[in-house]
């Protein structure tokens, strides 16, 4: 099933490329935000399946287009990502793991707009990343274990800022540097999430085709090692990091699209620059 979170935070089921409203389903679960909606949706799935399908299903599709899509996991608790952690002509081989926590409130969803700050980066950069979102508590997990913990799948895209001073805060955290959705691919629907095709254009431009086979850590190997240094809760994002050839300058002006195979629709963003600055790409 796609989930996703549209117009005033609705819950809604991407049928047949159409949007169907399965707010209907959530009603009487006395949620507080958006997020805990969805925290509560997840740890209560087994239960809670059939009762989203049915709202689904008797409810009109509308286009995408026609709604205001908001990420589908509006402020996970944490918000984990890879550092690198793709095999590349120029890394061929197995690198340390490293991985950092981004802002939560960094994340904007499908047909937003991303802010480039009035800061000194040298160049800003959008990675294309498989995000998985985690469907019960996890801590020091096996990696045969690992899979059993997630609940879907998102595409992400981590904005960087290069050439800052303070590591991965300064780099990573900004207002809007995390562009997510449009949908929540539950887990059940894709095969195997380390064989996905992974493409992102600037201006229709193609500047990333890789797959998520070529991760250095595959999915059960890299929740291992997340989970050895912190806790995860149901709900919380492990972005899976990027593969750095391809990446080009973003700059004012531009749209930007990541499309991950079986996980729905592109994830379409801009890009705003008060300062109008340029690169050289």
């Amino acid at each position: 099933m796609q989930l996703l979170i549209f117009d005033d935070y609705k819950l809604g089921v991407l049928l047949n490329g159409a949007v169907h409203d399965a707010s209907a389903s959530v009603a009487g679960l006395g949620f507080h935000t958006p997020q805990e909606m969805m925290q509560m949706l997840i740890t209560g799935w087994a239960q809670m399946e059939a009762r989203v399908a049915e709202a689904a299903a008797n409810a009109p599709g509308v286009p995408l287009a026609s709604v205001a899509c908001h990420p589908p996991m509006p402020r996970p608790g944490q918000l984990v990502c890879l550092a690198g952690n793709y095999l590349e002509p120029q890394k061929p081989e197995r690198g340390l793991f490293n991985a950092f926590l981004k802002s939560p409130n960094s994340l904007v969803g499908h047909g937003g707009t991303v802010t480039l700050p009035d800061t000194e980066a040298t160049v800003f950069h959008f990675e294309p990343e498989l995000a998985l979102v985690m469907g019960k508590p996890a801590s020091h997990l096996a990696a045969e274990d690992a899979l059993d913990c997630v609940f879907g799948y998102t595409q992400f895209m981590d904005v960087s800022a290069r050439g800052l001073p303070g590591g991965f805060f300064l780099g990573k955290s900004w207002h809007t540097f995390g562009p997510m959705g449009p949908v929540l691919t539950t887990r059940d629907t894709v095969a195997n999430a380390n064989d996905l095709s992974i493409r992102l254009w600037v201006n229709d431009q193609l500047h990333h085709d890789l797959s998520t086979r070529d991760m250095d850590r595959h999915i059960p190997e890299l929740l291992a090692e997340v989970t050895k240094v912190l806790p995860l809760e149901a709900g919380d994002v492990v972005s899976t990091g990027t593969h750095h050839f391809g990446l080009t300058p973003v700059q004012n002006g531009d749209s930007v699209r990541l499309h991950i195979d079986g996980l729905g629709p592109a994830l379409v963003v801009r890009c705003a620059d008060s300062l109008k600055r340029t690169w050289p790409r």
